[in-house]
């Protein structure tokens, strides 16, 4: 309990500084049952204030009316009992009562435009413009669709003056593009956000809320890259903050509008009670509506009886979510325009609901498992079409064999369903090919078997000894190769078998028992037509075999050449391999400028064959390359990609998560810390030490810190950081778990948490001291006496810290001269003196670029001699650094001369 005014305004600030909901609410309201127990109207004034303003931010907002009368009423009574600072904020949330009010359709329209009245009565009488007035009457004519109305007081509201009355400029910037978003005109709802995007303007809630309004304009003028950005930065500031549903609405809309509805069911999955919550109906009703929209899109992707989180903790299929989420939203919606005597409101979540995805697919890095019935589609071959078109599914699966496509077990696969729906008839030869191709699509060793007996069957020999073959493969047993490879060479010699024939059965064998020799004899082969793709193989196996042995300029040139080979021969999808394996090759020996050509190669010959798995890795083989030149905006764009793919591919918790790890490194280079750290703390829900390694892990948490640093969030980044150090700590080399320390004690001083940092600087410091880093224990010390302070306690450390300068002049006079701030900090100048002047004279010992230095001291020596009420030695020390001193130092000099010689007054 808070037994004084005192105590009372600590338990509000403290409990103002809690998250957002109806625990913090429920706090204030004890505070206010405390206050009243004080006897002190200006306490009950104050706590009904914060009362009202933890309220305003929740979802509890219909409660803030209450509070708000009594103060009115209080007000009214007796205007006396209010504070400058409390009779601001009475006016202040007039704002808030008259927009909270039009959330509310339970408050007839004839109330809120009374309050309005009354507002604008109370404004002029305490002399405040009517900028406030005029933005609220706006909002009214906004929401019940009074166009005209709206564009009077829009006018009015940006004519009259700003005061201290009206919103913070990024809370206005807000209003006023939304409404130009509103009438269609995205390009100045934009212009007008660039403030509050580009950091000029901020508040306790902005950019969050212009963030998320961003989005959809965004995508409407193809500026996909930013909406991306502005998604991953702004669903960072909303996620913990109830106030913010109908922005977090916003971002689920994204989702549900560019093919992200996995990231969207990921995000109402972590709000569930926001379905429920009704204590702010107006974003009660984005929240339904968006919801509505989702399922609605994984109803069109054939996944209406997939399980989805429900309201209050219940599961629903994703159609009947969407059933009741619409019914929810549709009849919330008729409540807010029977009160508003139009439509407005319907109307507009009815165009929400319906709206339709303004793109097909939008890669956001962050992990999502696809919802997709099946994988998400990659660009077909151009002769996909044939297949689908042909009257004959036999001849068109023959012709894509021949050319060797690689969709060509797929048209097998067709002829083998056509046969059994009764379209087409096969023969013999026919259905031995479609076993083979089966099994081939399978490896399966058994249908390779019933395969040759059909072809055998259908008098085909040759291609009957090349499904044993194949079978021996399936199995792995190079000795059953060696039957099917005598038969095709006698029947090669007989003009039975091709050259082809012949030649895989060889390669077959040459990748099974893995020698040159093998290998070297498909090579003899090369005059032959038709084989190019046999030789390639070889010449990669090869390849493999150098690079085995340890000669990779051997192996960089086998699968050169295969690559060549395959292009040469028009079959480039099957160049991918080679070029994968040279580029990474490459990239190993330093041969940047190989390793980009080939990567790029690679993903050029097999963007539209590979899949999705295939897609991932060929992205993330060229964003490696990328990365190691330096090019990280480049390499994030394919990091990207390359992590959308691989949870196509289901691979999330294994390539996906080392796509995001590179992905927000990159960020974080570029700049783009926000979207970084959206990107890092997705990766780590699927990165371990066990599966990545501890080093991926400790630099992702390493990253994320400096971001979080950056973000200004020191609490966070401290939490990063000693995780990252508690793996590090078991490393032989112990310098990273250093440095871990030290970033996590700063981090933790920076967030005001003294004990805890005292205690990583000391683990730093000892680790500093066992590496033999003497200047970085020093700092430790030193950090340590700061926040131990200047009683004994900093005194001794700050002791320590000269101790162990040892021979290091400059490390030691840099010591002395903390050591005088210290003292002088806590007003004992005299004891503070002495350092100075060692800090001085020991900085002069070291001379050259030191003379800084050692003039800084000396300065420092001027303010103490100052302080201690002794001019005449100040000035002529202020006096040498006003003569040798850098700009600055001559500036602080000046200062100290005009105080030291002015005179004196009473």
């Amino acid at each position: 309990m808070t037994s004084t005014f005192q105590a009372l305004r600590e338990a509000m600030r403290d409990n103002y500084a809690q998250p957002e909901g109806p625990a913090r609410n429920a706090r204030a309201e004890r505070i206010l049952a405390e206050a009243e127990l004080l006897g002190e109207p200006l306490a009950v004034i104050e706590a009904l204030g914060h009362q009202l303003q933890v309220y305003n931010y929740s979802s509890e907002k219909a409660k803030m009316f209450v509070p708000f009368a009594r103060l009115l009423r209080m007000w009214d009574e007796n205007p006396g009992d209010f504070d400058a600072y409390e009779t601001h904020s009475l006016h202040w949330v007039f704002k808030w009562v008259s927009s909270g009010m039009l959330d509310q359709p339970d408050i007839p329209l004839a109330s809120i435009e009374k309050w309005l009245g009354e507002m604008e009565h109370r404004y002029r009488l305490a002399g405040h413009s009517e900028r406030a007035v005029r933005q609220g009457e706006f909002r009214v004519a906004r929401h019940i669709g009074d166009q005209e109305r709206a564009r009077r007081a829009y006018a009015a509201w940006l004519a009259a003056d700003r005061d201290d009355m009206a919103d913070c400029h990024a809370c206005e910037l807000h209003g006023q593009g939304s409404w130009q978003a509103q009438l269609g005109d995205d390009e100045a709802a934009l212009a007008t956000w660039a403030p509050v995007l580009e950091g000029e303007h901020s508040c306790a809630h902005e950019p969050h809320a212009v963030l998320a309004s961003s989005l959809l304009p965004l995508l409407r003028l193809g500026r996909t890259e930013q909406a991306r950005a502005n998604h991953l930065r702004g669903y960072r500031l909303v996620r913990p903050m109830e106030s913010m549903r109908s922005a977090l609405a916003d971002h689920i809309e994204f989702c549900a509008l560019t093919g992200n509805e996995a990231r969207g069911l990921e995000l109402l999955a972590e709000r569930p009670a926001y379905l429920t919550d009704h204590g702010d109906p107006d974003s009660e009703l984005d929240f339904l509506a968006v919801t509505a929209l989702l399922m609605d899109r994984l109803v069109a992707r054939g996944l209406g009886d997939r399980t989805v989180p429900g309201p209050a903790g219940t599961d629903r299929t994703a159609a009947e979510l969407g059933r009741h989420a619409r019914v929810e939203a549709e009849k919330l919606a008729r409540r807010f325009d029977e009160r508003n005597g139009t439509d407005q409101v319907s109307r507009t979540v009815r165009e929400r609901m319906a709206a339709q995805p303004l793109l097909d697919r939008l890669p956001l890095g962050v992990r999502a498992a696809s919802v997709t019935a099946v994988p998400a589609p990659v660009p077909a071959p151009a002769v996909a079409a044939g297949a689908a078109a042909a009257g004959d599914p036999l001849a068109e699966a023959r012709r894509l064999s021949a050319e060797r496509r690689p969709d060509a077990d797929e048209a097998w696969e067709a002829v083998a369903k056509a046969a059994e729906e009764g379209r087409v008839e096969l023969d013999a030869l026919a259905r031995a090919e479609v076993l083979d191709h089966r099994a081939m699509s399978r490896v399966d060793a058994e249908l390779f078997q019933e395969a040759a007996e059909a072809y055998e069957a259908a008098g085909a020999t040759a291609e009957a000894w090349t499904a044993r073959a194949r079978g021996a493969f399936a199995r792995g047993a190079a000795e059953e190769t060696d039957e099917p490879v005598a038969r095709l060479r006698a029947l090669h010699a007989e003009g039975v078998a091709t050259a082809r024939q012949l030649s895989g059965a060889l390669l077959l064998r040459a990748r099974l028992l893995l020698t040159r020799e093998a290998a070297e004899e498909v090579l003899g082969w090369a005059d032959a037509p038709d084989v190019a793709d046999r030789i390639a193989d070889a010449e990669s196996l090869l390849g493999d075999l150098a690079a085995r042995e340890g000669d990779l300029a051997a192996a960089a040139e086998r699968y050169e050449r295969a690559a060549g080979l395959l292009v040469g021969a028009g079959l480039p999808w099957y160049a991918v391999e080679p070029e994968a394996r040279l580029s990474g090759l490459a990239q190993h020996t330093g041969d940047l400028v190989t390793a980009e050509r080939a990567a790029r190669a690679a993903l050029e010959h097999g963007a539209a064959f590979v899949g999705p798995d295939g897609q991932a890795r060929l992205r993330l083989r060229l964003a490696e390359v990328l990365g190691a030149t330096e090019r990280y905006g480049e390499a994030a764009e394919h990091a990207l990609e390359a992590a959308h793919w691989a949870d196509e591919a289901g691979e999330s918790r294994g390539i996906g998560a080392y796509a995001r790890h590179l992905l927000g490194g990159w960020l974080l280079r570029e700049g783009r810390r926000e979207e970084a750290a959206a990107i890092l703390e997705a990766a780590l829900l699927d990165l371990s030490a066990d599966e990545h390694g501890d080093g991926m892990v400790v630099q992702t948490r390493w990253w994320l810190g400096d971001c979080l640093m950056a973000l200004n969030e020191p609490r966070s980044a401290a939490e990063q950081w000693l995780k990252a150090a508690e793996l590090a700590k078991e490393w032989p080399e112990q310098r990273d778990h250093a440095m871990l320390a030290n970033l996590a004690a700063e981090a933790l001083s920076r967030a005001d948490l003294d004990e805890q940092a005292a205690a990583a600087y000391e683990r730093a410091g000892e680790l500093w001291r066992e590496l033999g880093n003497t200047p970085a224990y020093v700092r430790t010390l030193r950090a340590r006496a700061w926040i131990a302070g200047p009683d004994e306690a900093g005194r001794a450390l700050m002791a320590t810290a000269a101790d162990a300068c040892g021979e290091d002049g400059e490390l030691l006079a840099d010591t002395y001269r903390q050591t005088a701030e210290l003292l002088a900090r806590g007003g004992d100048l005299r004891a503070a003196l002495p350092f100075a002047e060692r800090a001085a004279a020991t900085h002069g010992e070291a001379g050259g670029p030191a003379a800084e230095a050692r003039l800084s001291a000396r300065l420092l020596m001027a303010w103490i001699h100052l302080d201690l009420s002794d001019p005449g030695s100040a000035i002529p020390l202020a006096r040498e650094v006003l003569e040798l001193g850098t700009p600055d130092l001559r500036s602080e000099a000046e200062s100290l001369l005009a105080q030291a010689t002015a005179p004196a007054t009473e």
